[in-house]
């Protein structure tokens, strides 16, 4: 092979070998890169939690929620869970009551 042949073929391994390894060094970059913006994701702000809910007005069910506890609260709903400190303390009474399979009524 001539020697012009040969240097054109390093120089084509050395320029792919090192498009591989910034390709490479770029992807870790990327995978470690963080996806959201910590000020914009409602879970992580404290403001949030503290500023009272938006339909507090207009809706009864929302006083008393913060902003973040009425995101939350269709969740809340479709899984069931208690509303109100007296849901919440009838809740317990059923399930004290559930455990207790002894339970005989005075007569």
């Amino acid at each position: 092979m001539k020697k012009s042949t040969k240097n054109f073929v390093w120089a084509s391994l050395l320029s792919s070998g090192g498009a591989v390894l910034l390709t490479a060094a770029y992807r870790k970059s990327q995978r470690d890169a963080i996806r959201f913006l910590e000020d914009t994701d409602m879970r992580n702000s404290e403001k949030i939690d503290q500023m009272e809910s938006v339909d507090a007005g207009l809706d009864p069910a929302e006083r008393g929620l913060t902003q973040l506890d009425s995101a939350m609260r269709a969740e809340w709903q479709a899984n069931g869970f208690p509303q109100t400190h007296m849901e919440m303390e009838e809740l317990a009474e059923e399930t004290d009551v559930e455990k207790n399979n002894n339970y005989a009524p005075n007569l």
